[in-house]
């Protein structure tokens, strides 16, 4: 599967980024959303060398905008170097995992449901998705639960 990252050319295998690899991926709604920017990738970026420390070879955030917002997000964040930023404007791998959320008139086509997973060797080994109805919108997906799960 192909997603988009803008300083790469656009395109990225997704199988091959994930091959013989422990990944661990964060999924949003869509960048620049409030909780997405003040609460969810914020935390992967600060605990970015914890997490790699726990044997994670890279920390995806993918969500369904366009290559460019992704990388002006990530640029935004302060993300560069800690977690790689994928564009899947089609959804590819949105509706391929199961995890389209409908946001009815606010976009069109899918977005992600809040995640964060752990995949080794392109198999998912954990997946932590935020109840739709959660009244914070962010309880098991955060940076921290993850972590905990890495120590398992």
């Amino acid at each position: 599967m192909k997603l988009g990252e803008l300083n790469l050319g656009n395109s990225v295998m997704l199988d091959e980024v994930c091959a013989n690899k422990k990944v661990v991926f964060l999924g949003v709604p869509g960048a620049f959303t409030p909780g997405c920017s003040k609460t969810h990738l914020p935390g992967f970026v600060a605990k970015a060398d914890e997490i790699k420390a726990k044997g994670v070879h890279e920390i995806l955030c993918v969500a369904t905008d366009n290559a460019a917002v992704m990388d002006a997000w990530g640029k935004d964040q302060k993300a560069e170097g800690k977690v790689r930023m994928l564009a899947d404007p089609q959804g590819e791998l949105c509706k391929a995992l199961g995890l389209g959320l409908d946001v009815g008139v606010l976009r069109v086509g899918p977005s992600f449901k809040r995640f964060s997973a752990i995949a080794e060797n392109g198999v998912f080994t954990a997946v932590n998705v935020e109840p739709e109805a959660a009244p914070t919108g962010l309880t098991c997906s955060l940076a921290e639960p993850l972590i905990t799960q890495l120590l398992k």
